[in-house]
């Protein structure tokens, strides 16, 4: 018996009501022929199709009992991010912190699931409920509410300063970073908002991004000489770049016992900064 192998479709035949196969190409009797070249083939088409298509095609040739594709959800980018949590320990201080918690399982898995939001791909506290449910997997079969994610961060809020510290001298072990060099700056971001009310952080003042119309922010950052940050802050938006740096001081003079250079821009290095610092044994250029 000689067999034969064609590239066929289907095509619907309106006369006699039912669909006829269509050869589109011949590739001759099956015994002479070269599979390497068919699995090319097979490549080349599958390139045109989703993932979920071309395994939704093979169940079909395979028959009934086959395994059918559902849905996937992405998790390489989770997973790193997962291990560099465990590896910083993070998950171990935020154990501590919330052992007398009746939530504590999900504000762990909230915490990370925010971060690997920022990281992987940025949304609202409230679209991030729909991003971990269908979007990604995350290692975890945790139900995360938007309620979780508001009394996750407000118990980041609680716990800022340990954490931080407890973070960055993970970071700094880890990736054996010498801090006896840091550079500090500010910028600040508005609100699309008239309302400012009593907030201590809110404020009008000199917007970067030309917007003194809207209340605005000040956020500080300060990195190692490899750019690895150190801590960041969020201060009231109507104050001046220079008078952070009593704030960074008092922050951080538990942190470095050594002695840190500071590089600043011109504006923040004037004498009374100078003197701020040298009270903690920091220099300032």
């Amino acid at each position: 018996m000689v067999g034969y192998v064609q590239l066929a479709h289907n095509v619907w035949n309106p006369e006699r009501g039912f669909a006829q196969a269509e050869v589109l190409y011949s590739f001759g009797r099956r015994e002479q022929l070269n599979l390497e070249v068919l699995k090319r083939l097979a490549r080349s088409i599958c390139r045109f199709l989703r993932p979920e298509d071309a395994l939704e095609l093979q169940a079909q040739a395979q028959g009934e009992g086959a395994l059918r594709f559902i849905r996937s959800r992405p998790a390489g980018g989770a997973y790193l991010l997962r291990v560099l949590w465990e590896r910083l320990d993070i998950g171990g201080y935020l154990s501590v912190a919330v052992k007398d918690r009746a939530f504590t399982t999900l504000v762990q898995e909230a915490l990370f699931a925010v971060v690997a939001n920022r990281a992987l791909s940025p949304l609202s506290k409230l679209a991030i409920e729909q991003w971990v449910s269908e979007e990604v997997y995350l290692g975890h079969d945790e139900q995360l509410q938007v309620q979780h994610f508001y009394r996750a961060m407000d118990f980041l809020l609680e716990h800022a300063e340990e954490i931080q510290d407890e973070v960055f001298r993970a970071t700094a072990s880890l990736l054996n970073l010498t801090v006896d060099l840091i550079f500090f700056d500010t910028t600040n971001t508005y609100f699309e908002t008239e309302e400012v009310s009593d907030s201590q952080l809110k404020a009008y003042g000199k917007s970067k991004d030309k917007r003194d119309d809207l209340p605005l922010v000040t956020i500080g950052l300060a990195v190692t000489r490899e750019g690895i940050p150190v801590r960041c802050w969020v201060l009231p938006g109507n104050q001046h770049d220079a008078q952070s740096v009593d704030q960074i001081q008092k922050d951080l003079n538990n942190w470095n016992p050594c002695r840190v250079v500071w590089v600043m821009d011109s504006g923040m290095a004037r004498e009374e900064n100078r003197r701020i610092l040298q009270r903690a044994s920091w220099r300032i250029f």
